[in-house]
């Protein structure tokens, strides 16, 4: 089982979508939500407040002040 590349959401075995890049990378996805904001619109995930990767960061933050 893997994570959402975008929102670090568990991706199901059969669903979800797998995208490879040129470079060989793997990409994850769980909805195409995720997707479209990763590769077309190039958000960071850090800066959405639905994505696990901003309370992972926002936790960080709060720490270290």
């Amino acid at each position: 089982m893997a994570n959402c590349s975008f929102c670090g959401k568990a991706v199901s075995k059969g669903e979800g979508k797998i995208f490879v890049l040129n470079t060989g990378k793997i990409l994850w996805f769980d909805k195409s939500k995720c997707e479209k904001n990763m590769l077309k619109l190039k958000r960071n995930p850090h800066k959405l407040k639905w994505t696990k990767f901003y309370e992972k960061n926002k936790i960080v933050k709060k720490e270290k002040i």
